[in-house]
């Protein structure tokens, strides 16, 4: 018998669980946030309106997530734009559409917001994810990326 069909979601309050284990493949090695912190943060994320956290779920369980941010704008006729991160499919589930479905979700919630953009960056160089992010819609050369990060003694 066939597993259920994938389900693309927006992420509830009772998803933290499950999102923390998928952002396990995320970030191979990158230290998590203690339960507590993880829960407050939760909290806040799932009460900002401007917040979106998708999933895909295949057979009760959370297999791909992205977040949408959707930032308000004072340029292009005070039109927002979107900001997509933490881009994550489980190891077992890649190559069969559910990082796509999940960026698709995102897309739709940008236009129905009257976004006029939506961005990602990644930090990947190899080729497949490239071809991932330009296969789901993306186009890469058209603006530069320039990342500062927080001094680590501070």
């Amino acid at each position: 018998m066939a597993g259920a069909e994938p389900v693309v979601r927006r992420l509830r309050d009772d998803d933290l669980p499950a999102l923390l284990r998928l952002y396990a493949f995320l970030h191979i090695g990158a230290t998590p946030a203690g339960a507590q912190v993880a829960a407050e943060t939760w909290a806040r994320i799932c009460a900002n309106p401007d917040l979106h956290y998708l999933g895909v779920e295949v057979d009760g369980e959370l297999v791909a997530s992205c977040t949408i941010a959707i930032i308000p704008n004072l340029t292009n006729g005070a039109r927002s734009y979107g900001l997509i991160e933490n881009v994550v499919t489980h190891p077992d589930h890649r190559k069969r559409g559910f990082g796509t479905a999940v960026l698709h979700a995102a897309n739709q919630i940008a236009w129905e917001q009257g976004c006029y953009k939506v961005m990602l960056m990644t930090g990947r160089k190899d080729a497949a994810t490239l071809r991932f992010y330009a296969s789901a819609g993306f186009e890469s050369g058209i603006k530069t990326a320039f990342l500062a990060r927080r001094p680590a003694h501070e």
